[in-house]
């Protein structure tokens, strides 16, 4: 009987991290829609030279984020030598993502002729509430977790620290994304209007996509590491906490390479000369 019941509870954990995919797939849905938008559109010539723009700051600033990459793992070299070799790759991943949020937090504003009075879209516009407020309880959850075991002496202080500066960080850098793209004005032109709900649509999905992925990931970790140990206690009855952190590990491990795979849809730029209905 504690057998199966340790496999209901394996499978009922799994399913958030279900769900959590299966959104990020319909969000599909929002990309072929405000790229149809675009291309059925006729911008302007500001419309035109912002989306220009937008695609190179985009570039110039997720290569920066492939050198701090690449930086994190040379410090990792000089910290640890040979061991390091198992912290080359989330090294780069953090430099990567670091580089998406912040370019999509330091986006320079567009310089078309904004509404008068001011127009302001609705969040639920831009992006699922359901994936946002997601984004928001994995970052909350491996905070605690990190600082919980952190404080348990379970890890090394480097380890500790990185675990919680690097989700914070990029949390905050979506944050500050995500209030840009609520608080700037719609531009007055109508056939610049697709434009700006295309480009208010890709910041948000990539930031929240970037702070998910950095707060998934670590969480799994350190879940299957919590679980495991654990799992080496001698009980006298069936200990189903050991399963249950294990389960949410798998799950938070899968949902955020997932995730992951969704947010590289969405780093191809808006283009005003796509195709409509091309996602």
């Amino acid at each position: 009987m504690g057998r199966l019941i340790a496999v209901v509870l394996f499978i009922a954990v799994l399913v958030p991290g279900v769900l959590l995919a299966r959104a990020w797939a319909l969000a599909a849905g929002r990309r072929a829609v405000a790229s149809a938008g675009v291309e059925f559109a006729t911008p302007t010539r500001e419309g035109v030279a912002t989306l220009q723009r937008q695609a190179q700051h985009g570039r110039r600033v997720r290569r920066g984020g492939l050198l701090l990459g690449v930086v994190g793992i040379a410090a990792s070299v000089w910290m640890f030598g040979e061991a390091s070799v198992f912290l080359w790759l989330p090294a780069l991943v953090i430099g990567l993502l670091t580089g998406v949020a912040l370019a999509e937090a330091t986006r320079p504003r567009p310089r078309w002729r904004l509404s008068d009075p001011a127009r302001r879209p609705r969040r639920s516009e831009q992006i699922s509430p359901w994936l946002l407020w997601t984004m928001r309880v994995v970052v909350v959850a491996e905070v605690v977790v990190a600082a919980v075991m952190w404080q348990r002496g379970d890890l090394p202080d480097t380890v500790g620290v990185v675990a919680l500066a690097v989700p914070l960080a990029v949390w905050l850098l979506a944050e500050a994304a995500l209030l840009r793209a609520l608080t700037r004005p719609l531009p007055a032109e109508g056939a610049d209007v697709p434009v700006d709900e295309a480009l208010r649509t890709w910041s948000a999905h990539l930031v929240t996509a970037a702070a998910s992925v950095l707060a998934l990931l670590p969480l799994g970790t350190l879940l299957l590491v919590a679980g495991i140990d654990l799992g080496d206690r001698v009980t006298d009855n069936v200990d189903l906490l050991p399963v249950a952190l294990v389960a949410g590990g798998f799950a938070s491990l899968a949902a955020g390479l997932a995730v992951a795979c969704f947010l590289l849809t969405w780093l191809r730029p808006v283009r005003a000369d796509e195709r409509a209905l091309t996602g």
